[in-house]
């Protein structure tokens, strides 16, 4: 529950501190702007107040790391719902009504799971999850999107530390396997889901592991 909080209000402030040039520069994303995928964390934080506000009365159907599942295809950004979210952001025309949204929403969302009980039960996607659960597989959204939001912003902040650990966990957790400890969190998490191509040297370590990669997670 903390790691939720901590990495979106890191994310939020990461946002919240680019000048608006950098709004046009290409994010980690493929053939999105960093407006694009500001736009999408919007919807992001959205889906969170929407989904703690979803009871459920059934047992857990999924948990922090069954939440994701792994497609067979990296998005192009042609997909209509990605084609949207470009559209939707370019309705916005100034970074400084974007910011201001996310501000809005998401300090809405980061309030609304610190006040949500743990244990209880919520249903989204077709899925039933502890609140806890919903919340720490978010901690891999939260950051993942942040590295997306830095991937060509040299000088923006980087992600915390502790949410960089609980990610790679998480994602080796989904891999079935832990990647080399020579990899930093960063590294793992970039390489893992096909946000970077590996290096020579680490196509090396990766070994088996390697053919089962990228982890496209949807």
């Amino acid at each position: 529950m903390d790691l939720f909080s901590w990495t979106w209000a890191a994310l939020r402030k990461a946002v919240a501190e680019l000048p608006d040039q950098d709004f046009e520069k290409p994010s980690g994303c493929a053939g999105w702007l960093v407006r694009d995928l500001v736009c999408h964390l919007v919807i992001d934080a959205q889906d969170v107040l929407i989904t703690l506000v979803t009871p459920a009365d059934t047992q857990p159907t999924a948990d922090a790391v069954t939440y994701w599942h792994v497609a067979d295809q990296a998005p192009t950004g042609d997909d209509p719902l990605d084609a949207l979210i470009v559209r939707l952001a370019a309705a916005y025309e100034e970074p400084h009504l974007l910011r201001f949204h996310l501000d809005d929403v998401g300090s809405a969302a980061g309030r609304a799971a610190e006040l949500a009980d743990p244990a209880a039960l919520v249903s989204t996607q077709d899925m039933v999850l502890t609140v806890g659960d919903y919340l720490g597989a978010y901690v891999l959204e939260w950051t993942l999107h942040h590295l997306d939001l830095i991937a060509h912003l040299p000088d923006a902040a980087a992600p915390p530390s502790a949410g960089l650990a609980r990610s790679r966990a998480l994602l080796e957790q989904i891999a079935g396997v832990a990647f080399p400890a020579s990899f930093t969190d960063t590294d793992a998490l970039l390489v893992g889901t096909g946000r970077r191509a590996p290096t020579d040297a680490e196509l090396a370590e990766l070994g088996e592991l390697d053919k089962r990669l990228p982890l496209i997670l949807g």
